[in-house]
């Protein structure tokens, strides 16, 4: 493929370089929504820590209620944070809400719909139920694994990690992701255009993308094309301690892509940068000391794509996240056939619907053209077509890789 590597040989390289994880490091319960845990998280209590009433009723003796109807005699209530201090004798009764601590004695509640009360009296008109009680530990006991380590961290797991009593959690430190812009075309939302240059736009998906993944984005602006304020802007990088540096544009080899040479000069191991894909194929991955450079092309959809096929796996891998490599890709089918794709591996923005029997099915947008922002924006996913891939007829089955979920 004429120099070209694999998407899989370079997704691979991609995530080795994360290797090992970020450090941990220690976050209150507040701040831990949306991080990943990096190691496994225990209970340190029972839930719940006593037996407790299901339901609204009265606590009573299992035995007292074996023939109806039964008349018992009020001795007193437990309600949730108010335990009835005493013991439930023969023939007696507690008044008990939901949530509440089962009096000693008793080992059946009778659901208040079945009782008639009177004073301090009350008749049972249907058997109690044992199902009406919550024994300790039914939801967790103290010492069990809760949540495993690489889990990134939804408002429910925090939930679990208050009520098993933990103040902060163990997690991966947030990536940090310089985003530089490259090209004297670029120029910054609201500035002045001159007559060959274009909004730049490529910055905010890339980093939209970063903070759905848990990074944390750092916008080192627009570099011009000159060596020198490339060297300033990879020297911005190192400052603020960068894990990852991704450019956007000027990482090919042409007489106006310096990017890819002001890295090296600066001391970037060179991995790879050209990969058998489209769009996407001027991508660029390096090592410059600690710091893993991404460069990706400067086409708009190009460097979403290539953002979801290769940044996105490399911050959950440095978060610690299980299966980072994974393929985001599922089964679906096309809503219209396709020729026969060429020797680089394709990625066709679409959109997606539901189809009979719930089959998802995908339909090409008109424009593949790589610089087009409008046609991205309304996609809803890409079809991944292999290397090679023969003509499709409508209904045919397809891989795709749906955007809802991914932060995109």
């Amino acid at each position: 493929m004429s120099g070209m590597i694999t998407v899989e040989d370079a997704l691979a390289r991609v995530l080795a370089s994360a290797e090992p994880p970020l450090m941990e490091e220690r976050v209150k319960l507040e701040a831990a929504h949306g991080r990943v845990l990096s190691r496994d998280l225990v209970a340190l209590r029972t839930q719940p820590p006593f037996p407790n009433s299901a339901m609204d009723g009265y606590a009573l003796r299992a035995a007292d209620a074996s023939a109806l109807p039964a008349t018992l005699t009020v001795i007193g209530e437990s309600a949730a944070g108010r335990a009835f201090g005493g013991v439930v004798g023969p023939g007696q009764a507690v008044r008990i809400f939901t949530g509440a601590p089962l009096p000693e004695g008793a080992d059946a509640i009778a659901i208040q719909e079945d009782v008639r009360r009177d004073g301090d009296r009350i008749e049972l008109t249907a058997a109690a139920a044992g199902d009406n009680l919550r024994p300790a530990g039914l939801d967790f006991s103290e010492g069990e694994a809760l949540i495993p380590a690489g889990r990134r961290l939804s408002p429910r797991d925090v939930a679990l990690a208050a009520a098993a009593n933990h103040v902060d959690l163990p997690v991966r430190r947030r990536a940090r992701v310089a985003i530089l812009a490259t090209g004297d075309e670029l120029v910054a939302p609201g500035g002045t255009l001159g007559p060959s240059q274009i909004v730049a736009s490529n910055n905010f998906a890339v980093a939209g993308i970063v903070e759905a993944c848990g990074g944390v984005a750092i916008d080192l602006g627009i570099a011009g094309d000159t060596l020198e304020a490339l060297d300033e802007a990879i020297r911005r990088a190192r400052g603020v301690e960068a894990d990852v540096l991704v450019t956007l544009g000027g990482a090919s080899v042409g007489d106006h892509d310096l990017v890819q040479k002001a890295l090296v000069g600066a001391g970037m191991e060179l991995g790879f940068w050209r990969i058998a894909m489209r769009p996407g194929k001027p991508l660029m991955h390096g090592l410059l000391g600690g710091m893993r450079v991404l460069g990706l092309p400067g086409n708009p959809t190009s460097s979403i794509v290539c953002s979801i096929v290769f940044l996105r796996p490399l911050l959950r891998a440095l978060h610690g996240e299980p299966d980072a490599g994974r393929d985001p890709s599922r089964l679906g089918r096309l809503a219209a056939g396709l020729p026969p794709n060429g020797l680089r591996q394709d990625y066709m923005r679409c959109s997606l619907a539901h189809g009979p029997g719930g089959a998802l099915m995908a339909t090409p947008a008109e424009m593949q053209d790589s610089s087009l922002v409008k046609v991205m924006a309304r996609a809803d996913g890409l079809i991944v077509r292999a290397p090679h891939a023969p003509a499709t007829r409508a209904g045919d089955p397809c891989r795709v890789i749906a955007f809802e979920g991914m932060g995109v």
